[in-house]
């Protein structure tokens, strides 16, 4: 008899550990491996050159996936029962296990890890480290088009998960939500305006989503030189990150924005593993919010048009005058080129 419950208990322990972490929103390069070998799906949401280049071996893709799931101009989802095709076709269940990955630290890995979860998946993982993560593990990459069998979704949007425009207006005016501003400081002091106004929701607390890695400033420092790589785009620790939001109540549902949902999706990820417990992304962001003109904002701005056509119909009449130059040589050097008549060149 004990010898017997013995044996349940080693299978129901093994059972457990070979179970995903369903609630782990952001897992290593052990994590990604361990996911491998059960058989979860690893995905690859990078452009197709990028993948092509070099992917996790078996990761699938869809291309640009920020391009392919989303309208060109709103920036939201495009029709659900497109994204059942898309998907579908990739061999994309998001009823399975998931593992999302791009470039270290990108944050469109965490918009895939938003679109599934907000379509029905509740075990997907996010690889922060990314490719580059991955490589310097020392594990092998591949080039070839990896392939899953096609799966029929019809997939039902989840709209508790996220707060909608009209949600996020009617609590700014009311102050009852703690609000994520994970922007730029320039987009939310309104100096750099990429809506139709300007500036932040009121109360919004304004932490970039860079200021989640172990060096925020990695980006700049690698278009400047000043770095060989992008490790600092790594996770900063768990006890920097508390430190981070330390002015936020991890019991209280938190909002997080950006300018279309795809850097809220990075910091919605971290405050999840920090412990907040009620924390939505603003799938629409400021793209939504300053477009709703009775939307209350603070330090706002206004897009002048007039000024960008001014600043268009100049560059074009630089591009006009560079084509004329570029023909006038091209033509001046036919001349030249050219064989006197009565002669062979």
């Amino acid at each position: 008899m004990i010898r017997r419950l013995l044996q349940l208990l080693l299978i129901f322990s093994t059972a457990l550990l070979a179970l995903p972490a369903a609630a782990t929103a952001i897992v290593d390069v052990a994590a990604v491996k361990a996911a491998q070998a059960r058989g979860a799906i690893i995905w690859d949401v990078r452009a197709a050159p990028l993948y092509r280049k070099g992917h996790i071996p078996g990761a699938v893709s869809i291309g640009d996936a920020g391009n392919v799931l989303r309208n060109a101009v709103t920036e939201d989802f495009i029709d659900t029962a497109q994204i059942d095709k898309i998907l579908g076709n990739a061999g994309i269940d998001p009823s399975k296990e998931i593992v999302v990955y791009a470039e270290r630290g990108n944050p469109y890995a965490y918009f895939g890890r938003f679109a599934i979860r907000f379509f029905g998946g509740d075990k997907v993982s996010v690889f922060h480290d990314g490719i580059e993560g991955w490589q310097d593990a020392g594990n092998p990459v591949e080039t070839a088009d990896a392939q899953r069998p096609v799966v029929a979704l019809k997939l039902t949007p989840r709209p508790e998960l996220v707060a909608s425009t009209e949600d996020v207006v009617t609590r700014a005016k009311a102050g009852a939500v703690q609000i994520v501003d994970a922007r730029t400081s320039g987009e939310y002091l309104g100096n750099d305006v990429r809506a139709i106004r300007g500036g932040h929701i009121p109360g919004a607390l304004n932490i970039p989503y860079e200021q989640n890695w172990k060096d925020p400033e990695t980006n700049a420092k690698m278009s400047r030189r000043q770095v060989p790589d992008n490790k600092g785009a790594g996770l900063a620790p768990a006890d920097a990150l508390k430190a981070l939001y330390a002015k936020l109540d991890p019991n209280k549902e938190t909002v997080v924005y950006c300018q279309s949902g795809v850097r809220a999706a990075e910091t919605a990820a971290v405050l999840e593993t920090l412990g907040f417990n009620k924390v939505k992304v603003y799938d629409s962001s400021w793209l939504g919010y300053a477009s709703r003109l009775d939307a209350p904002v603070e330090r706002e701005t206004f897009f002048n048009v007039g000024a960008m056509n001014g600043r268009l119909a100049s560059m074009q009449r630089k591009i006009d005058e560079l084509e004329r130059m570029i023909g006038e040589l091209h033509s001046n050097h036919g001349t030249k080129g050219a064989c006197p008549a009565g002669k062979t060149c």
